[in-house]
């Protein structure tokens, strides 16, 4: 099966798995109501999207910054970034917290950065938020780029977190 492919299914899957998306999609499809999940953000938003979901599976690897020999958080979030609308973005999680907008975690929207401390010290991890508190990231050794969701009590206790880069996201 071709990585186009894996992601499109992935993001079909995902948007029966996460409340809200499915229904968003549905009533979009519908003239006289709200657009569907994606059509709701720029461009922009839905390419950074669309290529993070196709890096599920990427081996995740210390230091690593391409598809081929694997990616850790912030060479996934580089890569994904700088693939899909030409943005360089600096390249550890502790650089990347310190550009775009501030913004508080009730306004987080997909596209956003979300930060994490995985390593006992602020801002060690992340991830790119996909919306219903998702979110996209290379975990950790012996793991793939995966979503998950930031409710559970691993990531909520590790919360540091979110910047926004896109611009009318």
């Amino acid at each position: 099966m071709s990585k186009l492919l894996a992601a499109l299914l992935l993001a079909s899957s995902f948007s029966l798995a996460v409340p809200g998306i499915a229904a968003a999609a549905e009533k979009g499809s519908q003239n006289d109501e709200q657009p569907s999940f994606l059509e709701r953000y720029t461009n922009a938003t839905q390419d950074v999207i669309l290529q993070g979901l196709k890096l599920v599976g990427v081996r995740y690897r210390f230091g690593g910054n391409d598809e081929e020999s694997g990616l850790d958080c912030s060479g996934f979030v580089r890569l994904v970034f700088k693939d899909s609308i030409g943005t360089l973005l600096p390249r550890t999680a502790r650089e990347m917290s310190e550009v775009g907008q501030r913004i508080d975690s009730s306004q987080l929207k997909p596209g956003d950065l979300v930060f994490f401390n995985t390593m006992r010290r602020a801002f060690s991890h992340v991830g790119i938020y996909l919306g219903d508190n998702h979110f996209m990231h290379a975990p950790r050794a012996g793991a793939e780029v995966r979503v998950e969701s930031m409710d559970s009590s691993y990531w909520t206790k590790r919360y540091n977190g979110a910047r926004r880069i896109l611009d009318g996201n």
